[in-house]
């Protein structure tokens, strides 16, 4: 961990909501004149599209049915402790991207001078912008450890995004089928696939976190797969846990959050619907008082 070059990793599951944490961030650091280098998490993937399609066809082949993006066969979670390890000692470290979308690819074909980058692929490494003030990752390892791998260890913020997993899942399947044209069958089979792992590597992160958001729905979601509409965030709670409780102004986010509520001792709860406003309540001032450090 360092205070003269922070990490600060967002973690969370496919369709869980890290980009609402995300959005918060970045509001947070133009209103502060914070620089921040942004590290992708899909960028850590070990494999690219077509060779995640052959690697897990051959892992069925053999008989292995959960081969997926949430296990380490397909990251690079060493590259991922080497990246907040580099950071944290030296303010520099190397990124790459994942090419989403056609509408990426023209943009990075034009940021690294090439004509082949296409959907699914992998950029060239680069070095990220000198003289950042944090390093910001978002993605779906952020606090992985797999025997000697332990990226947790250089994180000095880590925030996890974790909806109760009905919701998780409701939120996978709606958006899987809207932005990827994918049918509920092919997430639910996807979701199967994908257990032993999240069970494994996804879930324990939520343990070294250092504040998690969780939404909670006020509807049924009993059954996920035949749920015809995302809950809303006003039909839905956000459970905020904080790992050291000692030092946070409970009271001040009380009355800055109208409908707050504290559960637990370490726990606020906050209407779904002021989710977002209230990450930036909370997230403020620990942003603040990490650049006072970074700067003594």
């Amino acid at each position: 961990m360092s205070r003269k070059h922070p990490v600060i990793a967002v973690t969370g599951s496919s369709g869980a909501g890290t980009t609402t944490v995300k959005r918060a961030f970045e509001n947070i650091f133009r209103r502060e004149k914070i620089t921040a280098a942004v590290v992708e998490g899909d960028s850590l993937h070990s494999l690219d599209r077509m060779a995640f399609r052959a690697a897990s066809a051959e892992a069925a082949k053999a008989g292995n049915h959960s081969f997926s993006h949430f296990g380490p066969e397909a990251n690079h979670f060493d590259k991922i402790e080497e990246t907040f390890k580099n950071y944290g000692e030296k303010g520099m470290c190397q990124r790459r991207y994942y090419v989403h979308s056609d509408a990426e690819a023209v943009q990075h074909n034009k940021h690294f001078n090439l004509t082949d980058l296409k959907p699914g692929v992998f950029t060239p490494w680069e070095d990220i912008e000198k003289n950042s003030d944090l390093l910001f990752y978002e993605g779906l390892h952020g606090l992985a450890t797999d025997g000697k791998v332990d990226a947790a260890k250089y994180v000095d913020l880590g925030i996890g995004v974790v909806p109760v997993v009905n919701l998780e899942w409701i939120q996978k399947i709606h958006r899987d089928q809207a932005e990827r044209g994918y049918s509920a069958e092919a997430t639910v089979d996807t979701i199967m696939r994908r257990m032993p792992d999240y069970i494994k590597f996804i879930t324990p992160q939520f343990s070294r976190t250092d504040i998690n958001f969780q939404r909670v729905a006020t509807v049924d979601t009993s059954n996920p797969f035949i749920a015809r509409d995302i809950p809303t965030p006003d039909e839905s709670f956000v459970v905020v846990r904080f790992r050291q409780p000692k030092g946070v102004d409970f009271p001040y986010m009380l009355k800055m959050i109208p409908g707050s509520f504290m559960s637990r001792t370490n726990t606020l709860v906050v209407p779904g619907g002021k989710m977002s406003y209230a990450m930036e309540i909370i997230l403020a001032p620990i942003m603040h008082e990490m650049i006072e450090n970074k700067k003594k």
